[in-house]
């Protein structure tokens, strides 16, 4: 412990961080050597490189944005739909496919206590969103003859809850082996002067990275690795709160197929040119998504000679990724954006502060950054009662309430 403790000091001295061991004599043991290890296993250099973007914001006047193609799903031909579903159901059904699950969240928002995932979405039948989602999988299963591999990206908040969740429901009828979890990255959170805080318990205040995260997160829990070696050729990636999502399906699969892409993603129609979503694009010819506090209201508004938006494909977080995409975007860090949050934390006297205004940094890579490193990928647009019932929100849009009517519509329920 002596060792560590000294090279502790050493490397927080190096960088200014030397409050981080004030509390270290009242701290248990074990909670002394938690403290150590990630002090000794902290980036500062990267810390301190993340707190000097905050001093600056984004820039995009010198950016090129235009549109992206995009398909209708819709509007295929017979001919069109047929081709597309045969190419994606031959590597369905030839196991070539994965299926990745963002459920890293609590149910915070939601008024709900436990994983975003064990939220009770308020059906007669009571089920929680993720035997929603377990009924999908299982039926796509039955449909296409396959055991499809499912992996859940969790949390250190929620991996344990998520688990004991899934076994007490014995994985929902889902085969056991073919389910695996691992969790998602974390970054320290600093204050406004870049000093990194300290959480209630005295060990460092860390947040999630962010869903772009998830690519590190796959190679470092050798689960790039696991799917090598089924032979998996293609990975979808979605979030846990959309209860209409199509997670298998043979239309996209088989899009990017004839495309020759490494990537595809799925939009709905903005509802209005103000949405508050982000929406798919081309940045510097580079496929991307712009997010909706960026846009300017003359794009945003902007519409094309059937008077339909340029920038009306809203991502919708539902993306499939070729496995060499997917390891090679794995190798590098996506950049981190800035999220101003408010933060409790340890004070210099041992103290527990709440603020009741943001006051920390927490940072975050997105998903939607790796379609810049292909230089085109496929988009198919879906038909929102179809396949967006997203549950964000307590109340009002993406709120429990309208994901239940969507969902309810779309499978005839009363």
């Amino acid at each position: 412990m002596e060792e560590k403790l000294l090279a502790a000091k050493q490397m927080l001295q190096k960088y200014g961080q030397e409050h981080l061991l004030n509390s270290f004599n009242s701290l248990s043991k074990e909670k002394q050597s938690n403290l150590l290890d990630e002090i000794l296993t902290t980036n500062f250099k990267q810390m301190q490189e993340l707190y000097e973007t905050t001093k600056t914001k984004a820039d995009f006047h010198n950016v090129k944005l235009e549109p992206i193609a995009h398909i209708t799903k819709a509007e295929l031909s017979a001919e069109e739909l047929e081709k597309y579903t045969s190419l994606g159901e031959n590597a369905i059904q030839s196991g070539k496919l994965a299926v990745v699950t963002m459920a890293g969240g609590q149910g915070t928002r939601l008024g709900h206590n436990g994983p975003k995932g064990t939220y009770d979405l308020g059906l007669d039948s009571h089920k929680s969103i993720f035997e929603i989602l377990c009924d999908t999988m299982k039926e796509a299963c039955e449909k296409y003859n396959v055991t499809i591999p499912w992996y859940f990206m969790t949390s250190d908040a929620n991996n344990e809850d998520t688990i004991q969740f899934f076994k007490d429901h014995n994985y929902f009828g889902y085969p056991k082996e073919a389910i695996s979890f691992f969790i998602q990255g974390k970054l320290p959170m600093i204050d406004t002067e870049g000093k990194i805080l300290l959480d209630e318990d005295g060990t460092i205040k860390q947040a999630a990275d962010g869903h772009g995260g998830i690519f590190e997160a796959m190679r470092k829990n050798g689960v790039i690795y696991d799917m090598k070696e089924k032979g998996i050729e293609w990975v979808y990636i979605g979030g846990v709160d959309n209860v209409l999502a199509k997670m298998v399906d043979p239309v996209l699969t088989g899009l990017a197929i004839s495309q020759g892409t490494l990537m595809a993603g799925k939009s709905v129609v903005k509802a209005n040119p103000h949405e508050r979503v982000g929406v798919f694009c081309k940045k510097d010819n580079r496929p991307n998504v712009i997010e909706y506090t960026e846009i300017s209201d003359e794009l945003a508004e902007s519409t094309d000679e059937k008077g339909e938006l340029l920038y009306g494909e809203s991502h919708i977080l539902c993306n499939q990724f070729h496995l060499s995409a997917l390891e090679q975007i794995s190798q590098n860090k996506l950049p981190y954006h800035v999220a101003f949050k408010k933060a409790s934390y340890l004070n210099e006297k041992g103290e527990v502060v709440n603020p009741t205004e943001p006051n920390a940094y927490k940072f975050e890579a997105f998903l939607f950054d790796a379609f810049s490193t292909v230089d085109e990928m496929s988009i198919l647009r879906v038909k929102r009662e179809e396949e967006f019932a997203p549950v964000k929100n307590a109340e009002g849009v993406d709120s429990p309430e309208t994901a239940r009517a969507l969902y309810k519509a779309f499978y005839h329920i009363n």
